[in-house]
């Protein structure tokens, strides 16, 4: 044990915090990593807890993985938490002293597990979920431990325990110099027994889940115009904006207890709280710099409820206007949807040209979703062009009955219909179920059978072979067989069709529906549902998916993302690396669905799009599921202590909304359609209203209708990842390659940018390239360099910068510093 000179013992925290203090004097990086003993076994304590905070308490409450033998948990009997009944260290000359016991248990454990490892150098995990309240109890025995068991090596021991880290441990193994096997595959699908899959959180909490989605998109574009605009988007006509509450909020947000929805209810209605703050703050940035890069202080409104049609301002005013931002790095068309309650409307685009336009009735399903949030009887549509990084502006003014520009709202309802369609789709439906029934492709002249329905699976309550109920965590059914959530064999159904949009409105029962949509120019289906409250009155919790079946032949197989960038390829009842005994046939083949899921022939892929995670899989050849919602009446036993039940707002149950985009495309053709169309879900253009008529924001200033923060497109295959302020002058900027190497004749090429002259609304004097945190200039970075077990070992040389020609590999993100200079110095346009 370390003692100080007065002969006191060093708390165990003081002891680790002087190890770090002495190691960060001798070196940074793997240089700091404390000494270990060659020839000897190395034994890497790592001390470490579950982050609580933000799973079962809020961060105010708290503060007032199977490769390892024991998960993440320490040795059994190794346990010294306040929360552990584990004996403590005793070596005072007493007759507790239990010195020889522990130490002799340590070194039989330490054994056992290197006989599983390649190298002299073993990890044990030193904590658990909700440890370390009390570290001092901790590290006192960790101290005790570690004094006692490498005195035996006076005795011929041949163990050596220290304080380590994962990076240290790793850079270990490392020096050993021998070749490892490689992973291409992940770990998914987790369990810790026969019908204990950890599927379930991929779903849970949709609402939340889609909260974080929209919140990380408007933060995107909170930065963006925070870089556009300068200084002059921070302090403003509406007061100081900051970015950094959302950006702290959205941080938080993907804790692993927070979106994966595995925490308690009032920790996410707090996880909710922070990010509507963020939106706040960020609200009043995004107004100052639209009114200094527009020239027009205007009284600008945020409309946060037009998913359920409710905006006052739209619904109340005569003539208004609407700014739509684009954060893509590419022209984009989107589709405005706006409730209003006169019967025709003149909608103008920047150059005061008339933009085609439509008045709908809100839907029945919208007016019982809202409640007596809107009052709006009617939707006014038009399609809507923003450049990109940019916005453009539009003007819309009611028209009387006796304009000559005025039409009636014109909404002819045909029941049953029997197929939809633009000059890209067509879609049929049954006409004895009225459900979709066959998707066609007329610019490639393909049709494919597509059935697709609503079920839900019966959450397992426990069973003879297992105790384990359905949960937060676990997705467990109690049958292979869902139920149709429709009690008929016909849905009913309706069409709406006019010159900009066509669809048909399905009601599957009284807490389930769901619109079929084709607008003009969409060259994919848009599905959009709502589901719930999830009725429970009969005491069964459960699991809603939306199922598309087809004549395809998949083979066991299906494809989903990874975090939205690579696709992995996913096989039924199969893992890749090891020999699988399934025995849970649904739960067990659900993976994470970030953004896509498809299935594909050897001719033809059908895709799915998702607005926000979700759990899916191909249960069967030729179909996809994806969970929309879940209901629970039983807690997991997982930590959370409560079942899933989100009664939602008032209360009845929890009604979530969302959408899915369906594409159908040539296998060698679809990647080209999917990775944008998912970057445009992801990265949404996002509409500021405003009635229109401010004054202007500096005197002399022009009004600008019409801005874009680049001199030209990016390249389809490139994306602007991060536009953000960093230090004094400077911003951060990364370009990310968004299509993989192969999927994509022309798309799957290295692609060349010009940085220095891509913006217009700054000049970039000096850029740095950096590392993927940037957190490290990127010369000053040295990656561990791996032999495999297979091939050889490929460094990757860093590159010499050009900024004038930055060239991107598939799948590649390159990360750049960037010193600017604003058009007015020390500010951004349109300045003070």
């Amino acid at each position: 044990m370390t003692k100080p000179a007065s002969g006191m013992a060093v708390p165990g925290a003081a002891a680790l915090l002087l190890l770090l203090l002495v190691g960060a004097a001798a070196g940074c990086g793997y240089q700091s990593c404390p000494p270990t003993r060659p020839g000897l076994l190395n034994v890497h304590l790592v001390p470490h807890t579950h982050d609580d905070v933000g799973w079962l308490k809020t961060v105010e409450q708290y503060f007032y993985g199977g490769i390892l033998p024991n998960v993440y948990n320490p040795p059994s009997g190794f346990c010294w938490d306040q929360l552990c009944s584990d004996p403590p260290v005793v070596d005072e000359d007493s007759e507790e002293n239990n010195v020889d016991s522990i130490v002799s248990t340590f070194l039989q454990i330490a054994a056992s597990q290197a006989e599983r490892y390649r190298t002299n150098h073993i990890i044990m995990t030193m904590g658990s979920d909700f440890q370390y309240e009390n570290a001092n109890l901790w590290f006192k025995n960790m101290d005790k431990l570690i004094a006692h068991v490498n005195a035996r090596q006076a005795n011929g021991s041949r163990v050596h325990v220290l304080y380590s880290t994962p990076s240290c441990y790793l850079w270990e193994l490392h020096r050993a110099n021998l070749s490892w096997s490689l992973k291409t595959d992940d770990f998914f699908p987790y369990a810790d027994g026969p019908h204990q899959f950890w599927t379930g959180y991929f779903t849970s909490r949709p609402a939340f889940k889609r909260y974080e989605r929209l919140s990380n998109n408007f933060l995107q574009i909170c930065s963006q115009l925070e870089a556009l605009a300068g200084p002059a988007a921070r302090e403003g006509p509406y007061g100081p904006g900051n970015s950094s509450v959302l950006r702290e909020a959205v941080a938080v947000a993907q804790h692993h207890d927070a979106v994966t929805g595995t925490e308690k209810q009032h920790v996410a209605d707090d996880y909710a709280r922070q990010l509507a703050a963020g939106w706040e703050s960020c609200q009043l940035l995004v107004a100052n710099a639209l009114a200094s890069l527009g020239g027009s202080k205007e009284n600008f409104v945020f409309c946060n409820a037009l998913n359920v049609s409710v905006c006052p301002l739209t619904e109340a005013a005569g003539r208004f206007t609407v700014i739509l931002y684009n954060p893509l790095g590419r022209q984009v068309s989107w589709p405005i949807r706006l409730p209003v309650n006169g019967a025709s409307y003149a909608v103008t685009d920047p150059q005061g040209q008339p933009v085609p336009s439509e008045v709908v009735p809100v839907s029945n399903f919208t007016r019982r979703l809202r409640g007596d949030g809107g009052s709006a009887v009617r939707e006014l549509l038009f399609q809507a062009s923003a450049p990109p990084l940019g916005f453009s502006t539009f003007t819309v003014s009611r028209l009387s009955r006796g304009d000559p520009r005025a039409h009636p709202a014109r909404t002819p309802v045909v029941s049953q219909p029997r197929e939809i369609q633009n000059e890209h789709v067509r879609v049929l439906f049954d006409p004895l179920t009225g459900l979709l029934k066959e998707i066609q492709d007329l610019d490639k002249s393909i049709s494919l059978p597509v059935f697709q329905s609503f079920y839900w699976y019966n959450a397992s309550v426990g069973n003879d072979e297992s105790s384990q109920a359905s949960g937060a965590y676990i997705f467990r059914p109690n049958s292979s067989e869902p139920f149709p959530v429709s009690g008929s064999k016909r849905v009913s159904a309706h069409l709406v069709k006019n010159a900009l949009v066509q669809e048909v409105h399905q009601n599957f029962s009284s807490w389930c529906s769901q619109v079929v949509r084709l607008r003009a120019g969409q060259p994919y289906v848009e599905l959009e549902w709502t589901v719930g409250p999830i009725p429970v009155a009969d005491g069964w919790g459960k699991e809603i998916i939306s199922r598309f079946e087809t004549t395809l032949q998949t083979d066991a197989r299906f494809y989903t993302d990874s975090n939205g960038r690579q696709i992995l390829e996913r096989r039924r009842d199969y893992r890749p690396t090891w020999n699988l005994s399934q025995t849970e046939p649904v739960a067990g083949n659900y993976y994470p669905v970030n953004s896509r899921i498809f299935i594909k022939d050897k001719k033809f892929q059908l895709t799915v799009l998702t607005d926000r995670s979700q759990g899916g899989s191909s249960i069967f050849d030729g179909s996809l599921e994806l969970m929309v919602h879940r209901r629970l009446l039983y807690d997991d036993n997982r930590g959370v202590g409560e079942p899933l039940v989100e009664l939602g707002a008032n209360k009845q149950g929890l009604v979530v909304r969302g959408r899915h985009l369906v594409l159908l495309d040539t296998v060698e053709s679809a990647a080209n359609r999917h990775r944008l169309l998912a970057q445009e879900l992801f990265m949404a253009p996002y509409a500021v209203l405003a009635p229109g008529g401010g004054p202007s924001y500096r005197r002399g200033q022009p009004r600008v209708r019409q801005f874009s923060g680049l001199r030209r497109e990016l390249p389809p295959n490139v994306h602007l990842l991060t536009l953000t302020p960093w230090d004094a002058g400077a911003l951060l900027l990364r370009l990310e390659h968004q299509f993989e190497r192969g999927e994509s004749a022309n798309g799957s090429q290295p692609v060349t940018v010009d940085l220095l002259n891509l913006f217009s609304a700054f000049t970039i004097v000096s850029v740095q390239e950096m590392s993927l945190g940037a957190d490290l200039p990127l010369d000053a970075t040295s990656r561990l360099v791996w032999t495999p077990a297979t091939g050889l070992a490929q460094p990757r040389p860093v590159p010499k910068l050009d900024p004038s020609r930055i060239t991107l590999q598939p799948m590649e993100i390159r990360t750049f510093l960037a010193t600017v200079q604003y058009e007015v110095p020390g500010a951004g346009p349109g300045g003070p």
